[in-house]
This record gives structure tokens, sequence and C-alpha cells, in this order.
């Protein structure tokens, strides 16, 4: 389980999207998380608690600490 996570961070969950991609762009954080789908596009907005247990690992670590 991930306990933080930041804006452009790249997740594995445990679950897959129906388009078949494990990997979402975190784009928004609050009480909500709102990421996107790597391999579609379509964004998802779900609870803070239900992305945690659903988070298995940072694949790609946050866009703006790549400069």
């Amino acid at each position: 389980m991930i306990e933080t996570f930041e804006l452009g961070e790249i997740v594995e969950m445990k679950k897959k999207h129906p388009c078949g991609s494990f990997e979402f762009e975190i784009i928004r954080t609050g009480a909500d998380i709102k990421i996107k789908c790597t391999g579609c596009g379509r964004i998802i907005m779900i609870p803070r608690s239900k992305f945690q247990k659903g988070a298995k690992k940072v694949i790609k670590s946050s866009k703006y600490d790549e400069k």
C-alpha cells in the first residue's frame, strides 16, 4: 500500500482497467484522487482510501522532479 504520492506519478494498480492497462497517472489529489489511464486516456475519480488499497507501487516518479 502506498502512503505518499504526488501529482504526475505513474502508479501500478492491483486491478486492471477494462482497456487492459494496470498503469495510471495521478492528475489530482485531495479527499478524492483523480487518475488517468495510461492505456486509453480515460479519467477516473476515486476516494483516497480506495486508491491507497488498490495501488501496488509507483512505476515512474513525479514528472516535476525530472528537469
